[in-house]
């Protein structure tokens, strides 16, 4: 028969969260193995009612089974019937760690630190990918104790406060009954061992300080601020401890002759005016090599050109380049600041054909303003 959340709960079916939420604490309180150390059911009666909580706490999860039952729960991100946490951060979140069902507490050396670190890499390298290497400065295991910190001809012993484990436990009486809590054992820091001899390399800690050197792959398209994680190539943690992650933060250079809009490229192409009015075709630089640009004739100054599929790298969901963006290529007409005899002659007689007024300005606003526009 398929198990009624709701009953194990004790709750109506059209109970509130906050309703749930109060049904939960009390069923836990009275299931939780700590609180019946005789008793061999009190465990799977609690992780029935941590599964009920996890179901109808959970709106989307909670419409599934109202309208499939628990058929309608299957691939919707619960393992064995909980979520990713367990059943002791299930009951840790709600009542703290110092009563989870795990005790909150973990034996053994410690996972090292995580570390940060800058990618500084030029818009050529985003249009390309590739490593680059990143120098970080960061805690690595000692080769002469091998990570254990005990010196030589010697290993750490088993630390006889905690008889090895790493935890104490402490067992209180509260209105439940006994509650058992779990904390790190204070001489041996939660390891299980202690060292009687340190290493004189790193003090008995089993690592030292150094600068290390990683190829970091970036992706093609990679933008200012996005992070990539290096699993395992942070901080070895003390003793033999695991290691921890590296993220790596881009930084993308200014460029002198492009500037990045979402995935195009943008660069300014001043030309003088009479190429604006005659027109050209030219050869300009791109970080593909040289391209032909045709600019027609007419060309009004701030005209846009693109060049398709010259841009930036598109990154899919999986970080990986899928497409590119455009150049945009933004035409400007250059005046000569420093016109020379010959060409204020030129540019005379160009006015006189167009009608433009160049007198001093006394020619009144409004009689520019009939003056009939030469397309």
């Amino acid at each position: 028969m398929a198990t009624d959340f709701y009953q194990v709960l004790g709750v109506q079916r059209n109970a509130s969260s906050d309703a749930i939420k109060k049904a939960y604490r009390v069923k836990a309180r009275e299931f939780h193995p700590d609180s019946n150390p005789d008793d061999p059911q009190a465990e799977e009666r609690f992780k029935e009612v941590a599964r009920a909580y996890e179901v109808l706490s959970d709106p989307d999860s909670r419409a599934r089974y109202d309208r499939y039952g628990e058929d309608g729960l299957s691939g919707a991100g619960m393992a064995d019937g909980f979520g990713a946490g367990g059943l002791g951060d299930l009951f840790g979140s709600i009542f703290g760690d110092a009563f989870s069902f795990t005790g909150g507490a973990q034996s053994g050396p410690p996972r090292g630190q995580d570390i940060e670190a800058y990618a500084d890499i030029s818009l050529a390298h985003v249009i390309t990918g590739g490593a680059v290497p990143v120098e970080v400065r960061t805690a690595v295991r000692c080769d002469d104790c091998n990570g254990s910190g005990a010196g030589e001809g010697t290993k750490p012993v088993s630390c006889s406060d905690c008889a090895g484990t790493g935890q104490q436990r402490r067992v209180r009486n509260s209105m439940l009954g006994q509650m058992i809590t779990t904390s790190p054992c204070q001489r041996c820091g939660g390891i299980g061992e202690v060292v009687v001899t340190p290493c004189k390399s790193c003090g008995g800690d089993g690592r030292k300080i150094t600068n290390v050197t990683y190829q970091v792959d970036i992706p093609a398209g990679v933008d200012t601020g996005q992070t990539l994680r290096l699993s395992g190539c942070g901080a070895v943690g003390p003793r033999g401890g695991g290691t921890g992650d590296l993220y790596v933060h881009a930084r993308v250079a200014r460029d002198e002759i492009f500037s990045r809009d979402g995935f195009d490229l943008v660069t300014v192409l001043p030309i003088s005016f009479a190429q604006a009015v005659l027109g050209l075709t030219m050869n300009i630089d791109t970080f593909d090599g040289e391209k032909k640009l045709t600019v027609p004739k007419g060309t009004q100054p701030h005209t846009e050109l693109v060049l398709p599929g010259l841009g930036i790298p598109r990154l899919n969901q999986r970080g990986r380049a899928g497409g590119r963006g455009d150049l945009r290529v933004i035409v400007t007409v250059e005046v000569p600041t420093k016109p020379s005899a010959e060409e204020l002659e030129l540019i005379t007689r160009l006015a006189e054909l167009n009608g433009d007024d160049t007198s001093d300005g006394s020619k009144s606003l409004i009689d520019r303003l009939k003056r009939p526009r030469r397309d």
